[in-house]
């Protein structure tokens, strides 16, 4: 009697325990960092929003190579995890294998798309945010070139870069824009030395204004925009803290808005799969305007960039996405 006693106690521990495990959130983010002052650091933003308001912690895995994505995803869905948050495209083939292996965990995959009953795919329209900016660069430019450094050279970063041309050419159709790319693996994303040589090389050639959507690779950008006296332009978080008087704005991507409605929609029992896309009309995407650039921008500039983003959500502006078919012509 006393045996089977104590084994209904054990019994009880462990699914209390795993119950518990059950009801906690987590978060893989990609090789970057949550510290990366960029995407990475958006969705810790949201992280740390969550946590605030509901006292709940969440578990948190920062990978250092690739191999360890999926073995870190493995993990968290053993112990009971869900929702796991998984930040960044390049996680979507570690995210199918583990999700279809835990269909009781559910998943949201940020950048990144996956047709299973347990994952919720966030996408945005880049493209959007991107061509505000583009055309606040022509705004500011005075030598009538601006440029763009992306980081791995992938059709979603090209995305970036075509809205940026398309806001710059509505602006000031003879603009001249140069464009690079870091390079072709994960690692363009942080590699800020590389970040800074390619912007110095766009800034010999006449560019004043330089966009970086390249997550780390960023900061070496801005630091050489600073140097060389240029403006640059900040990606997914709002980056217009890291130079003061160097960032004309940034190209916000609401990341933490999306970690944060996964947690707190799973909470509430509203979590859904499926696709979510976030543009301007559904405030995913933006250009930042606070105290570290407001004497950068002009009233004048700011009721052109307001005006052209009203007419972006109406349809007036049709952005192309470079996406759809993987040109940019507009």
């Amino acid at each position: 009697m006393k045996a089977v006693f104590l084994a209904s106690v054990t019994a009880l521990a462990i699914s209390s325990s795993m119950a518990h495990a059950a009801s906690e959130p987590a978060v893989v983010y990609d090789q970057a960092g949550k510290f990366d002052k960029s995407f990475n650091e958006g969705v810790y933003n949201g992280v740390k929003k969550y946590t605030a308001e509901s006292g709940v912690q969440v578990r948190e895995f920062e990978p250092k190579n690739e191999a360890q994505v999926e073995q870190g995803l493995r993990r968290l869905a053993k112990r009971g995890y869900s929702p796991i948050v998984t930040v960044g495209f390049n996680m979507t083939s570690a995210v199918e294998k583990v999700a279809k292996d835990f269909p009781e965990i559910n998943f949201t995959i940020i950048d990144g798309v996956i047709d299973l009953p347990n994952v919720q795919s966030v996408v945005f329209k880049e493209h959007e945010g991107s061509f505000l900016v583009g055309a606040l660069a022509a705004m500011a430019s005075k030598t009538n070139t601006v440029s763009f450094v992306g980081g791995m050279d992938i059709p979603l970063i090209r995305k970036f870069a075509c809205g940026y041309e398309q806001g710059v050419k509505y602006q000031s159709p003879n603009a001249t824009v140069f464009q690079n790319m870091t390079g072709s693996t994960g690692a363009a994303f942080n590699d800020p030395t590389k970040g800074s040589e390619l912007a110095k090389s766009q800034f010999s050639k006449g560019s004043d204004v330089v966009f970086a959507a390249a997550g780390g690779t960023g900061i070496g950008v801005y630091q050489a925009a600073k140097d060389e006296g240029k403006l640059a332009i900040g990606v997914d978080s709002n980056q217009n803290h890291i130079q003061p008087g160097t960032m004309l704005t940034s190209m916000v991507k609401r990341v933490d808005e999306a970690a944060f409605k996964t947690y707190s929609d799973s909470a509430a029992g509203t979590w859904k799969p499926g696709l979510v896309v976030l543009g301007l009309a559904e405030d995913g995407v933006d250009w930042a305007l606070d105290d570290n650039n407001a004497k950068l921008i002009t009233a004048d500039m700011k009721a052109k960039i307001n005006d052209i983003r009203s007419k972006i959500i109406s349809g007036d502006i049709k952005v192309h996405d470079y996406m759809s078919d993987n040109t940019c012509n507009y």
